[in-house]
């Protein structure tokens, strides 16, 4: 028998990519090559014993298939796989395979060169853990027996997470809201009340979100669905708490389209990317550092609509809100629109509409700007910086108000009431509680900063200009100037819907007054917040007229908006940059300013030894804006190195932060909330979103010696080690 077949079968073009995604994979490629993924074209050919020259070789029983001419494929029944799989080697029970399992690591499974006679062993956790994901995806398309590409097994582990931020983790956390899904995502986890159920609150600028959700609820009475008009100043902080007795969501941005079904015109909400798999709302600073991510895996189609729902936010809510519920009407966190919306415009500039969209955007961030942050309370008017200082009245709602008793039951006490019967009381102002007031005021201000929580901001955050927000006002004073005299021939009319106090409509802004503005803030950033004998920023408190002693990763956002001078740089590097470098890349603030902590001084999240995607890649560009290339490197390849090697231990696991001082296991995070994105069954679907933009935003920012040293999870000291030993000096 001639060897032709054999040849015609390896040059095939009939054989879907090994890598593509699941729902092509388990899909449409077991859908429509049935016969070609289950059967070797050699075995229909030759026969089981036969060879390729004719000659048949003596029967041999069924073995190990440990050598394969071909790629190799494994025939795999995906039930009775997965349940051996998991009873030998998930010896803790939880559904995932990880170095912690104490099973033999390795089973063997049958090949589709032998019909499932001989076998191959999957050894290791790796390749073990692969082998559950795939089993537990074929198991969601319905595959009861399944061809399995040992490519997806054994793939290069930053190949394969690559592939899996692309192909599925971006789409696992992409919402949308509209009718269909608003009896899901308008239920709010955090409402309290006796009578949960899905609600919206839609502005008065937009009677047609009104009368869309209005019409939805009426054709689908058994959603429960209540549609509420928001109060034109709907900022007023008792209007805001009131809210609390019927929590709901705030309606963002739709887009007119044809019901195929109807063929008329009608609404739909434009998608959105969510933090982690949990949440359905649209999240403000967590959308930008996704962006970073989004836009190199070019999902344009995501970032650019979440411009437009922080500018629908601005125009009817007057900031971008932490999130669009009730109760954060009030909060808004880290400003970033101008960036991302010059992102996304170097992407679409040539398209139609490009320039009304960049228009848009910066009409936006010039409204938010005046209204939110250099507005009071927002504003110190004495240095002239901004803090972050939100309003609001009573508990913090979105937070149960256990999560507080140890702090309320002494004034319940003092009260002679019960917890709840005190907690109303304050709510409503009919007890007066000062220290109370301060106290909430700073957690407000904690979580309007984004970074909840941290000792750096315990008790004192309403008061302090920080060098992350006014490092970021900086680049938005700067952004603008650019984009009006760029864009918009130095001369930007303001429409009446985005007018502020002192503007009427057609009032022009020119780059030359945002100018100024960069520049005063540059002078006030240097007197308060630059410390030039430790050589680095600090925040300040507008109170007590001190800078803060606190050092926190926080001091790199100048470099990130050029805010800071090349001098300043220079320090930065030399004096600051060693006190926060740590394995796995930069901690969130040091172990000295953290102070001890114990039962009574338990750990902070956003303090040491933990570390977040935010602070990293904004210290990468930060770096590399000042001609630092080696730094940003090396920070990045240690980030990467420690959330591939936890991805290779564990399962696949890509989590909300790390514990970066940790080199086994930095996903275990020991504080509050916990870490999001860990608690999987079989395979992880979404991954955590910034950090999921971190990896693929560090990728490129390393070489390609660092990308294949990575794959093979090589810490980077032994890297460096192994290239000085090659006499390589350009790598780093």
């Amino acid at each position: 028998m001639s060897s032709q077949p054999f040849k015609l079968h390896r040059s095939s073009t009939i054989e879907p990519d090994p890598l593509s995604a699941p729902h092509i994979y388990y899909g449409e490629s077991h859908k429509k090559n049935t016969r070609v993924r289950t059967y070797s074209t050699i075995l229909e050919s030759k026969g089981r014993n036969a060879t390729t020259t004719g000659v048949k070789e003596p029967a041999r029983r069924i073995s190990h298939d440990e050598v394969s001419l071909q790629p190799r494929k494994f025939l795999v029944p995906v039930e009775a796989t997965l349940k051996t799989l998991l009873s030998r080697e998930d010896t803790d029970n939880n559904m995932q395979i990880t170095i912690e399992d104490n099973g033999p690591k390795v089973l063997s499974v049958g090949t589709v060169a032998s019909n499932g006679f001989n076998s191959f062993d999957i050894r290791g956790t790796y390749m073990l853990s692969n082998l559950l994901q795939e089993l537990t995806l074929a198991k969601d398309f319905g595959r009861q027996t399944i061809v399995l590409d040992e490519a997806r097994l054994n793939e290069n582990p930053v190949n394969r997470l690559s592939r899996l931020i692309r192909d599925s983790f971006w789409n696992g956390l992409t919402r949308r809201i509209d009718g269909s899904n608003i009896a899901k995502v308008g239920k709010d986890p955090k409402d309290w009340t006796d009578d949960p159920r899905p609600r919206i609150y839609v502005p008065r600028g937009a009677p047609e979100q009104y009368e869309y959700y209005t019409r939805v609820a009426q054709e689908h009475p058994d959603m429960r669905l209540d549609v509420q008009w928001l109060q034109e100043d709907c900022s007023d902080v008792s209007y805001v708490r009131d809210l609390n007795a019927a929590p709901g969501l705030l309606a963002i941005a739709m887009e007119e389209y044809e019901n195929p079904e109807t063929g008329k015109k009608d609404l739909r909400g434009l998608p959105f990317v969510v933090p982690g798999g949990r949440f359905n709302e649209l999240y403000g600073w967590d959308s930008y550092m996704e962006s970073l991510g989004l836009l190199i895996n070019d999902r344009v189609d995501l970032v650019k609509p979440m411009v437009q729902h922080f500018c629908f936010c601005i125009k009817h809510y007057g900031k971008i809100l932490n999130a669009n519920r009730s109760y954060y009407l009030a909060r808004s966190q880290p400003p970033f629109l101008t960036d991302m919306a010059l992102r996304v415009y170097e992407r679409i500039k040539y398209e139609p509409g490009a320039l009304d969209f960049l228009r848009e955007a910066v009409l936006a961030a010039i409204k938010e700007y005046h209204t939110v942050w250099m507005n009071s309370p927002r504003l110190d008017p004495t240095t002239g910086l901004s803090r972050y200082r939100p309003g609001g009245l009573g508990v913090p709602p979105e937070t149960e108000a256990s999560h507080f008793e140890h702090l309320l039951e002494p004034y319940a006490k003092k009260h002679n009431m019960t917890f709840n019967e005190f907690v109303q009381a304050y709510n409503y102002r009919k007890v007066d509680e000062p220290d109370l007031d301060e106290y909430f005021l700073h957690d407000r201000a904690v979580r309007e900063s984004g970074h909840d929580t941290s000792y750096r901001l315990e008790k004192v955050a309403a008061n302090l200009a920080t060098v992350d927000l006014n490092a970021l006002l900086y680049k938005y004073e700067t952004d603008i100037a650019r984009i009006i005299r760029g864009h918009f021939a130095d001369r930007l009319p303001i429409p009446a819907e985005f007018c502020t106090k002192g503007m009427s409509p057609g009032y022009i802004e020119t780059s030359a007054t945002w100018d100024r503005r960069a520049k005063k803030r540059r002078l006030a950033v240097d007197k308060y917040l630059w410390n030039e004998e430790k050589g680095m920023y600090f925040d300040y408190n507008t109170v007590t007229k001190e800078q803060s002693t606190y050092e926190s990763a926080t001091t790199f956002w100048p470099m990130w908006s050029g805010l800071a001078t090349p001098r300043q740089a220079a320090i930065l590097v030399s004096q600051a940059l060693p006190k926060f470098e740590v394995f796995g890349g930069l901690v969130s603030g040091t172990e000295e300013s953290r102070g001890a902590v114990g039962l009574d001084r338990p750990n902070r999240q956003w303090d040491y030894p933990f570390g977040w995607a935010p602070q990293q890649m904004l210290a990468w560009v930060g770096l590399q804006r000042y001609g630092y290339e080696t730094e940003a490197q090396r920070l990045a390849y240690k980030w990467l190195y420690m959330v591939t090697k936890a991805f290779v231990d564990f399962n696949g696991v890509v989590v909300e932060k790390y514990d970066v001082t940790r080199v086994i296991d930095p996903h275990k995070v020991v504080a509050e909330y916990g870490n999001q994105g860990s608690d999987f069954k079989g395979v992880p679907r979404e991954g955590f979103g910034w950090v999921n933009a971190s990896y693929i935003y560090g990728l490129q920012l390393v070489n390609a010696h660092m990308k294949r040293a990575l794959g093979a999870c090589t810490p980077f000291d032994t890297f460096v080690k192994a290239t000085e030993a090659l006499g390589i000096d350009d790598i780093i």
